[in-house]
């Protein structure tokens, strides 16, 4: 079935939430950026990583580079409630990245960035009470994002590129032995970014970017109660005789617009900044649809799978982030960002403001070669929420922080 790498992080995201950004975005795209908070990424361009956020930077490599990227996500999250708790609901996982720029001439510039925005795993016990709203979640989502850049002139570079996003997730929801909803499926998406970048002298550059929303298509299998045979007569068990039907969702992820500032204030010391607005808003209710469906249980009716309410505002992310120039092999960073909430809080989101703090560093080995380490607390606020599960509300409390490692090597030809 169609159903979106956000739509089923939505859906049954939960706590992970409060692992990456936002909301259920995901921001560890290099380890040179989390070593500042990602503070000034769409402005800095150190190395072919800042790909991920602003294509304009391009214009400023004069020689081709390849940045490869993996970061490690330990998320500690734990859910209470008065009928139950579960502990380490978010599994740990890998987030990879590629990069790559091609100097062309002194004007242009083209590149290929393979990332991921969105992603989570969420895993509950099977004995959990409130799993009927908990379950099981996974989501893996893939940007292939090509780019070019045209330099103006001395101090104005624009860049634009487009993306295609490839998802696949799995969800499951069950009440003990009964199986309530088991979909999964895979799909894509379209959407597009531009950038511009103004370098007021070689100490000082202001970038801003722009991410289009993309509507996402995913397509699958569907079973559940709304595919029982209870679902076309009410008085029967709806956990029995479900069917396995295809199905689909469609869902809008958000754009993203990103403004930085970087600024060399002596030999040895640089500042940086930014502030990144999510149209959240652009993400409504999910609504799982299946000509063999028939959803009685939420009000959806024929040709209906599953609707998930969800209630998404614009959010805001700023990131301040400093780095020394320890010697020209070495260089150190320090960051710290604040994320605003973006949706309100349910148990399959629990989202929350949270805090970075992150350090890291550069090593360069040679002219060519060189590695990048940086470490990060998120900081996630304890939360605590009502929701229904079944026919009954209750009152659950999320809290926990997370923990990201990320290296990176980054190689000029």
């Amino acid at each position: 079935m169609r159903i979106n790498k956000v739509a089923l992080a939505v859906t049954a995201l939960l706590a992970a939430s409060q692992v990456h950004a936002a909301g259920f975005q995901v921001s560890e795209h290099s380890a040179s950026g989390l070593g500042r908070a990602f503070a000034g990424e769409a402005a800095i361009g150190d190395n072919a990583a800042s790909l991920a956020r602003n294509p304009a930077l391009m214009a400023t490599f004069d020689k081709a580079q390849l940045s490869v990227v993996g970061s490690y996500v330990s998320p500690e999250i734990d859910v209470t409630s008065a009928i139950g708790s579960a502990e380490d609901v978010a599994p740990s996982q890998i987030v990879p990245a590629m990069y790559y720029i091609q100097p062309i001439n002194d004007q242009w510039a083209a590149g290929l960035a393979i990332y991921s925005n969105y992603g989570v795993g969420t895993e509950y016990p099977d004995d959990f009470a409130a799993n009927p709203a908990a379950g099981t979640t996974s989501i893996m989502s893939v940007n292939f994002n090509p780019n070019v850049s045209y330099r103006l002139n001395e101090q104005l570079s624009v860049g634009a590129g487009v993306s295609f996003v490839y998802a696949t997730a799995e969800l499951k929801r069950n009440s003990g032995a009964n199986n309530i909803a088991d979909m999964e499926g895979d799909g894509h998406g379209f959407g597009w970014n531009v950038g511009a970048l103004y370098e007021i002298n070689k100490n000082n550059r202001l970038g801003i970017s722009y991410k289009s929303k993309v509507k996402t298509e995913l397509e699958g299998e569907y079973k559940g109660v709304s595919t029982s045979e209870a679902s076309r007569a009410e008085s029967m068990n709806p956990y029995a005789g479900q069917n396995t039907v295809d199905g689909n969702l469609d869902i809008n992820l958000p754009s993203i617009l990103e403004v930085s500032g970087y600024h060399k204030l002596s030999e040895k010391f640089a500042v940086s900044y930014s502030w990144q607005y999510t149209t959240w808003s652009d993400f409504g209710d999910i609504i799982a649809k299946g000509a063999d469906c028939n959803d009685i249980a939420t009000g959806g009716g024929d040709g209906v799978c599953l609707v998930k309410e969800e209630d998404f505002s614009n959010s805001s992310r700023y990131s301040v982030g400093g780095e020394y120039y320890l010697s020209e092999a070495i260089i150190l960073r320090a960051g710290y960002a604040f994320d605003e909430q973006a949706g309100k809080s349910t148990l399959s989101i629990p989202d929350t403001d949270r805090s970075w703090y992150t350090a890291g560093l550069t090593y360069k080995a040679s002219q060519a070669l060189s590695f990048d380490f940086a470490a990060a607390l998120v900081a996630g606020k304890k939360i605590t929420f009502t929701e229904a599960v079944g026919s009954n509300e209750y009152a659950f409390t999320s809290s926990g922080d997370a923990y990201i490692y990320s290296a990176q090597m980054n190689y000029s030809f």
